[in-house]
């Protein structure tokens, strides 16, 4: 029997914790009225994006923004309502989180119970959903196989994956088509080499894209993704050991204040937002204009 098409009225009943949680988020504190995440919009180490469970309405204090279940599926996927709808009703079948419950009994799972993130196995990037999310971000499986790995995660009994990126502290960054996470402990990632150059990017996706741009550049070059902006006090003190630090961060109020702020202090510093002026990163630049 063909499936009924959601509506827009039955769509916005569809309880935000749980949608959230098929998308690999999970709160971070719970009450009866109301849950606390880290942000799945952006980066951050404190919780301050809220679900009230007795209005199934959520905000994100950060970017102060927030809405209804669609609205949260729009901002999440880069996607119309429609096609948000579409995932509501099980309709997007390229990423299936069901299909990574299937692969759970490949795994042995345990009780959590302090609700943290687990990791499970790693190994080189292989899964074709995965391979086709990078592709869907003009990377390579090449290039992302040189800095990030294929990370099975468990979190509250279920097993998820992602393509993962590892900080100094033994934590990861995760990414799919469908959501970000983190797992603890939070920090930036340092590659040291021994040259005599830095590049500082925010993210995993600011790493991969500069490496599709020039990968000459970062052969030549130490690498810090920040991971979180946040973290940018911490390695600051890292860059009198440069003769030069290239800056890649966002076209955003944060990046473009931060990168201000070195420009200011460090003489060393060379801000390289000029690459992609029009777009809030390299990697949109990339996606927008199809280089890979």
């Amino acid at each position: 029997m063909k499936r009924k098409k959601i509506t827009c009225e039955r769509a916005r009943s569809i309880c935000i914790v749980k949608t959230l949680a098929k998308l690999g988020h999970f709160p971070t504190k719970e009450s009866e009225k109301e849950a606390w995440f880290l942000s799945v919009l952006r980066s951050e180490t404190q919780a301050s994006f809220k679900v009230s469970k007795q209005i199934n309405r959520w905000y994100d204090h950060g970017k102060g923004i927030g809405g209804n279940v669609i609205d949260l599926i729009v901002q999440v996927q880069k996607c119309s309502v429609k096609e948000a709808l579409k995932f509501l009703n099980n309709e997007l079948s390229v990423f299936s989180f069901q299909q990574q419950s299937r692969f759970s009994n490949q795994f042995q799972v345990t009780r959590n119970k302090e609700n943290k993130i687990s990791v499970v196995k790693t190994k080189n990037i292989q899964h074709i959903a995965l391979i086709q999310y990078l592709n869907s971000r003009r990377i390579s499986v090449k290039i992302a196989r040189q800095y990030c790995l294929e990370v099975w995660y468990q979190y509250n009994e279920k097993i998820f994956f992602a393509i993962g990126l590892k900080n100094r502290l033994g934590g990861w960054e995760l990414r799919n088509k469908f959501f970000k996470n983190s797992g603890s402990p939070k920090s930036y990632t340092y590659l040291k080499k021994g040259k005599n150059q830095l590049i500082i990017v925010e993210g995993m996706f600011d790493l991969l894209s500069v490496s599709v741009f020039n990968n000459r550049l970062i052969d030549c070059s130490d690498i810090i993704v920040l991971n979180s902006i946040i973290f940018i006090n911490e390695i600051s003190s890292f860059l009198k050991e440069y003769q030069k630090v290239l800056l890649f961060l966002d076209n955003d109020e944060n990046g473009n204040k931060t990168t201000i702020n070195l420009l200011k202090h460090h003489k060393n510093t060379i801000d390289q937002s000029y690459m992609y002026v029009h777009f809030k990163d390299l990697n949109e630049k990339l996606i927008e204009e199809h280089l890979l």
